[in-house]
């Protein structure tokens, strides 16, 4: 039976039985989270202990839809907004249930309303809590389920891309064996076995930042950090390559911008960006870099005069292993994983990556981040408060 439903059964023989039920409801509160309470009026005995035991969303809702008690998972979510379920597909659910009497079981999702928040798919779960409240009960499967999508996308696609420098190395070894009385042919596809065994070295490089990425949303220790040195360092790594295509790099004015997030994963979100507008504009073209701010978030900018992109691989440039031109990429030496390791980065800092071009007017790629306001300046960093002066 699941759990969630035992959860259920509880609270129904505590209405019934009334002091057994307080036992089991008060050891349960030992080891749980203390519940919010959203309005004053009185719910049946040991309900406030069950929702503070639980560590998913737990709301009880009186008959006109008012949130009486909701769990801290509940308003962390965003599901609970002041005395109100925000969620639609939930207040028709317990509406449901008055109406029947039955318990209703349902998966959900609910799309993020916030500046990068992501779509949630919730299991609910609402049962009748005696005869006068609705109790509402959820498990947030964000997360399983896209770990279960990245484990298959990843089969799927390892395995085809890895057939093709490994495929490449057996075949020079073999011809080197075949060669081995000729000097130059041996060095020729020694050379190439080497260009073959650099770019596999790349890809599980890759592979790994990229899996790292995705198994873990939240950043391990987000800074208060400065997007000019962000930019100026991603520009730095890239001004050797540029130089050798004589593509020239150019950057607006320092912004004075800040971010929270982790050095090392924005700056090669950014180094990815400039990388691949370089290896797609023609030689003598320029790449540019700015930085903006609009509206409460920071805008970081790489616009190429390279080839362009056709409007119907837009939506498909930041998938793992997705070439607009699969010739090309390859000759460049590029493995199909920059723009995913933008994605994600991105994401896991709060924020999202878009793309505009036209096949001949070059490409816009843009990082949109929440800005660090002044306030989160003076709190991740106490030597910015202001000095008090007496008189």
């Amino acid at each position: 039976m699941d759990s969630t439903w035992l959860v259920l059964i509880a609270l129904g023989l505590g209405i019934a039985v009334g002091a057994g039920f307080t036992v089991f409801v008060h050891a349960a509160a030992r080891h749980g989270e203390q519940v919010s309470r959203v309005l004053a009026p009185s719910v049946p005995d040991g309900v406030d202990q069950v929702l503070g035991a639980l560590e998913n969303v737990g709301i009880v809702l009186d008959s006109s839809d008012n949130v009486l008690r909701a769990s801290r998972s509940a308003l962390a979510l965003g599901i609970v907004r002041g005395e109100s379920v925000s969620v639609r597909e939930i207040v028709e659910i317990a509406d449901q249930v008055r109406r029947t009497g039955e318990p209703v079981s349902r998966d959900i999702i609910v799309a993020g309303t916030r500046f990068g928040e992501i779509a949630r798919n919730l299991s609910v779960r609402v049962a009748p809590l005696g005869t006068r409240f609705v109790l509402v009960l959820a498990d947030d499967n964000t997360e399983s389920i896209r770990l279960d999508e990245v484990r298959r996308d990843f089969i799927a696609n390892i395995s085809h891309e890895l057939k093709t420098p490994i495929g490449a190395i057996g075949v020079l070894a073999d011809a080197i064996d075949q060669a081995a009385e000729d000097p130059a042919h041996v060095r020729r596809f020694a050379d190439r076995m080497t260009t073959e065994a650099d770019r596999l070295a790349a890809l599980t490089a890759e592979i790994i930042d990229l899996s790292k990425l995705q198994a873990n949303e939240a950043l391990h220790e987000p800074q208060l950090l400065q997007v000019d040195e962000i930019v100026a360092d991603a520009v730095d790594r890239n001004r050797v390559v540029a130089d050798g295509k004589r593509v020239t790099l150019v950057t607006r004015a320092p912004s004075g911008l800040a971010v929270f997030g982790e050095a090392p994963l924005l700056t090669v979100a950014v180094h990815n960006l400039i990388s691949n507008a370089i290896h797609y504009s023609p030689e003598g073209s320029r790449v540019g870099v700015g930085v903006r701010r609009t509206d409460g978030v920071v805008e970081i900018s790489v616009t190429d005069q390279g080839v362009g992109i056709p409007k119907s691989d837009h939506d498909r440039v930041f998938e793992r292993f997705y070439r607009v031109d699969d010739a090309r990429s390859r000759n460049t030496g590029g493995t199909g994983l920059g723009l995913a390791i933008v994605k994600h980065t991105v994401q896991n800092h709060g924020g999202e990556v878009s793309v505009w071009s036209q096949p001949g007017n070059g490409s816009t790629f843009t990082i949109r981040l929440p800005e660090a306001s002044g306030i989160d300046a003076i709190a991740a960093d106490p030597a910015a408060r202001p000095e008090r002066t007496t008189t």
